[in-house]
């Protein structure tokens, strides 16, 4: 193979530099890509933990949510259960006029 080198013109201290110069080159292309590829997973670790963040807010919010909803309901429970035993406007009414005409 350094023959072939040879033949072309090439002495073998050129090979050898040539070739170290691409190795370097590789080298520095390893380097890049893998510093890519750390800040790509920095990337997705930080996303990962704003999306885990955000699923606990997400999920508190719905247990308060859901808690007050069981208040509320409750609470109109109570409000029909009262409801039933109030006496209507109508009702009231027509006990007025009763007592209008007993008085008067």
């Amino acid at each position: 193979m350094a023959m072939d080198y040879q033949e072309e013109g090439y002495s073998g201290q050129q090979f050898y530099t040539d070739i170290n110069t691409r190795l370097r080159d590789l080298e520095d292309r390893q380097r890049l890509l893998k510093d890519r590829i750390l800040l790509i997973g920095q990337s997705v670790i930080e996303e990962r933990d704003k999306t885990i963040k955000q699923l606990s807010e997400m999920k508190k919010n719905l247990l308060e949510i859901s808690s007050e909803h069981e208040r509320i309901k409750a609470l109109l429970q109570r409000i029909t259960e009262q409801l039933s035993s109030v006496a209507r406007k109508d009702e009231i009414m027509i006990i007025q006029r009763q007592l209008d005409l007993i008085r008067g």
